[in-house]
C-alpha cells in the first residue's frame, strides 16, 4: 500500500518544516556551546537522522528554523539544501516559527519534524503520507505507543478512537512527525505560539487524527537519551 501510494505522481509531497531553533535547556552543559540539533548520535549530528528520513520522500523543499547558535546550524545545512529560516530577536516557538516560515514553505500542507528524537523502524514520513486524508484531516500526526517508546519520561499525550480521530490524554505519544494544513496559523494572535493552539482548533472540529508508528522511537531531549537511542539504533529491535 505504502509504495503505490508513494509511486502515484498525482500525490503531492508536501515541503518539510524542522524544528531546529530550541535552546535545548534539558541538555544541560552540552548546549553551551553546541545547538542541540548538532549533538552527536551514532556518530552523526541528530538532525541529520531527520533530514535523511525527510530527503528519502523527496520533497520541493526542506526548511529548518535557527535561533540558538544559528551560525553552527547554517553552516552544517546550508550545503544540504536545507533553507533556512532565522528567528530573531526571539525564538517564536513551534507555531510562530511555522508561520514566520510560510513564506519558503508554500499554502500546501506542510510536514513539520522535531530533530530531537530517533526513529527505529519505516520512515515515519512515508507512514504519515500514506495515511493522509486531507478530506477529513487537518492534521495526521506520527504516534508510538507508550510501550515502545525510548528515553520517554512522563505519560503519553493523546488517545485514539476507532477512526483514529484523537483527544488529550492516553497511551500515545506524538512522535515529532505530522501533516498540517497551516491556514489556520493565520488566526493565531500572538507572535509566539506553540503548534498546541491550533491543534485544540482542530481538536474542536474533530479534525485532529493520528497513524500509529509501527516500530520504536527514542526521545533525545535530555543527556541520557543519547545513550539510549545509540542502543536502540545498534540492536535489533522487535
Amino acid at each position: 500500500m505504502g509504495t503505490d501510494l508513494l509511486s502515484d505522481t498525482s500525490r503531492a509531497i508536501p515541503n518539510v518544516m524542522l524544528f531546529a531553533a530550541g535552546f535545548g535547556t534539558r541538555m544541560k552543559a552540552l548546549t553551551q556551546t553546541c545547538p542541540k540539533p548538532m549533538i552527536a548520535v551514532a556518530g552523526r549530528p541528530l538532525i541529520d537522522h531527520t533530514l535523511e528520513l525527510a530527503q528519502a520522500i523527496q520533497p520541493d523543499r526542506i526548511v529548518a528554523n535557527l535561533h540558538y547558535l544559528p551560525q553552527i546550524l547554517e553552516a552544517h545545512l546550508a550545503p544540504k539544501d536545507v533553507l533556512l529560516s532565522p528567528e530573531q530577536p526571539q525564538v517564536l516557538d513551534t507555531g510562530g516559527g511555522l508561520r514566520q516560515a510560510l513564506p519558503l514553505l508554500g499554502p500546501a500542507p506542510v510536514f513539520t519534524a522535531n530533530t530531537d528524537v530517533i526513529w527505529k523502524g519505516v520512515n515515519p514520513f512515508e507512514i504519515a503520507l500514506n495515511a493522509w486524508n486531507p478530506m477529513e484531516m487537518d492534521a495526521l500526526l506520527v504516534c508510538i505507543p507508550i510501550t515502545r517508546c525510548w528515553g520517554r519520561k512522563g505519560a503519553g499525550d493523546f488517545s485514539c478512537d476507532r477512526v483514529g480521530r484523537i483527544s488529550r490524554g492516553g497511551d500515545l505519544v506524538y512522535g515529532g512527525v505530522q501533516i498540517l494544513k497551516t491556514e489556520g496559523l493565520h488566526n493565531i494572535e500572538d507572535q509566539v505560539f506553540s503548534l498546541n493552539l491550533l491543534w485544540n482548533k482542530i481538536a474542536n472540529s474533530e479534525r485532529l487524527f493520528a497513524v500509529e508508528y509501527p516500530g520504536h522511537w527514542c526521545d533525545v531531549g535530555h543527556p541520557e537519551g543519547i545513550a539510549i537511542a545509540e542502543d536502540l539504533i545498534a540492536n535489533d529491535i522487535v
